[in-house]
């Protein structure tokens, strides 16, 4: 049997997807996990938080199966305490980031690297309303410009919806396209990370370290920043309560997050797939 389990690899969202909208983890997607993993299958989790948010919730499921965080900066041994793939932003693509907040002025930007939030004074409303949910460590600076350089494995812009729809065609216009990637993962809030990462492109970069094919790659997701992902895996499937549009480009809807769509999610890949 853990012949067979262990050829695949099964990834999950956190919010709104492992989780409950409360926040809560439905016991029916930890004991689903739990009989996955015992049977030999690799099952991790896939995330925009850092590795000290994101650890909160991977240690409550007994994996071993490393992790991806900042939505695909990097990919992270919890067993081994090992950095094993990062991609982060550049030096230019700080520059462009600091350049476009001096034109924007009421947009709020929070910085994440691999284990820290950085905030500088000036109305970082959403970053520290993240660092407390969490209690997660936050190191605030005077200036913008004395935030440190080299370490941005994402960042997160903060304003209201006509802001971020700006935000967005900035970032997504012919120059900046070559060094970013950038997608709302809500109507107040744009993320940015280097060019080339995704959530997509780590999972299958995981499944090749992990010596896994393609066609036994499956994933669950439930908003836009899952896109990538669920388009790229072999098996995407998406939450009852997903977006129409994510509904389109899964080949399974499972229920909604708050009844175990985790658990559904494995479920569905077993009786179809594992055999």
């Amino acid at each position: 049997m853990k012949e067979i389990y262990n050829k695949w690899l099964l990834v999950s969202d956190i919010d709104g997807t492992l989780n409950s909208k409360s926040m809560k983890l439905p016991e029916n997607n930890k004991i689903a996990i739990n009989e996955f993993v015992n049977n030999g299958g690799n099952f991790t989790l896939c995330s925009g938080r850092n590795l000290q948010s994101l650890s909160i919730h991977y240690n409550k499921l007994g994996i071993s199966t490393p992790a991806i965080f900042l939505n695909g900066a990097g990919i992270y041994d919890f067993e081994n305490k090992e950095m094993i793939y990062q991609k982060f932003i550049s030096s230019e693509g700080e520059k462009i980031i600091l350049d476009v907040l001096k034109k924007y002025k009421l947009a709020q930007l929070t910085v994440f690297t691999a284990d820290k939030i950085l905030l500088a004074t000036r109305k970082c409303i959403y970053g520290r309303v993240i660092s407390k949910m969490d209690k997660l460590d936050c190191e605030l600076y005077k200036k913008i410009s004395d935030l440190p350089r080299g370490v941005w494995g994402k960042v997160s812009f903060f304003g209201t919806k006509g802001l971020i729809n700006k935000l967005k065609d900035v970032f997504s216009n012919d120059d900046n396209s070559k060094l970013f990637e950038c997608f709302k993962t809500s109507p107040f809030t744009l993320e940015v990370v280097s060019k080339g990462v995704n959530k997509g492109a780590a999972v299958l970069k995981l499944a090749e370290l992990l010596n896994i094919e393609k066609s036994n790659t499956a994933a669950i997701g439930d908003y836009y920043n899952d896109v990538e992902m669920l388009k790229r895996v072999a098996h995407p499937v998406c939450c009852g309560q997903a977006p129409d549009d994510i509904k389109e480009i899964s080949e399974y809807v499972a229920c909604h997050c708050n009844d175990g769509a985790v658990a559904d999610f494995i479920d569905y890949i077993k009786t179809n797939y594992i055999k």
